[in-house]
């Protein structure tokens, strides 16, 4: 399967004025320059022409998040299901860019007025309705992987995932999400306003690659580890997820069930393991 070439524009600059009352009281001084911003568009993902999802995205990488969601949804499970993945192309319509339209190589579509129902999502929330562990039971089996990780490997990762966070550096507004080997080594790392899209689009990459299930992986994430995010890890079979802040009760909850370890408030020298922590070698 050969994808098309995309251009991206995950920043745009934007002129505004900064204020500096304490250089000469009681008077403000102003001046303006320019500052990146991370940018949100919809995107609309389709298969075989209807549609399915809309997400707020951060342009750019459309291909992974789509594949990412649809293999997270349990929708697609390999590369070599996808007949083809492009964008909508009409000269007459400029929004059909912001539309990801897949087509499975057998000619396969499956029961998407379910779908339909449970499919609009934000940039904040995930996928709106998916709020019970129940609706994911059906897809995912708990994680079976002997699997363990050196301390060494857990405390080098958020030094790793900043490393590579460029667009974060630029505009201070992404997420950021990392798959990394048993190892420490990190094999994906995309950013995105919407904390989910970030891990779709880094499943989704190793999805393209032809490298899922991810058994023997970490997944990293730069915020907080929400219910949506264990539900996608519960889907790649991925047995550790690490995050820089708090996890939810949810999250902790599906991880338990799910045997996901779950690893919060990582630093540099210090976290919290909620659940699973047989996987951390100490």
């Amino acid at each position: 399967m050969t994808l098309p070439k995309v251009a991206k524009h995950e920043t745009r600059k934007i002129s505004i004025r900064r204020d500096h009352p304490q250089s000469a009281p009681p008077a403000h001084q102003h001046h303006s320059f320019e500052d990146h911003l991370a940018v949100e568009e919809p995107l609309e993902i389709r298969i075989h022409d209807e549609p399915v999802a809309i997400t707020m995205r951060t342009p750019g990488d459309d291909f992974m998040l789509a594949a990412g969601f649809l293999y997270a949804e349990g929708l697609l499970h390999n590369s070599q299901e996808i007949g083809s993945l492009r964008h909508c192309e009409n000269t007459q319509h400029v929004e059909l860019k912001n539309t990801v339209n897949l087509t499975f190589a057998n000619g396969h579509k499956p029961d998407l007025a379910r779908l339909r129902r449970n499919f609009y999502s934000t940039s904040s929330c995930g996928i709106c309705g998916k709020t019970s562990i129940d609706q994911i039971r059906t897809l995912a089996k708990p994680v079976d992987t002997k699997l363990k990780i050196r301390l060494d490997v857990i405390y080098g990762l958020g030094n790793s995932l900043r490393k590579a966070q460029t667009l974060f550096e630029k505009t201070g507004g992404l997420h950021a999400a990392g798959v990394f080997d048993e190892h420490g080594c990190l094999h994906a790392l995309y950013e995105d306003v919407g904390r989910h899209n970030a891990v779709d689009k880094a499943v989704g990459h190793m999805l393209l690659q032809e490298r899922v299930p991810l058994t023997h992986h970490l997944l990293m994430v730069s915020g907080r580890a929400s219910f949506e995010i264990m539900q996608k890890a519960a889907m790649a079979r991925i047995p550790i997820v690490a995050a820089i802040s708090a996890p939810s009760s949810l999250a902790v909850e599906t991880a338990r069930e799910f045997n996901i370890t779950l690893i919060g408030f990582l630093r540099a020298d210090d976290f919290n393991v909620y659940t699973h922590a047989e996987r951390i070698e100490v």
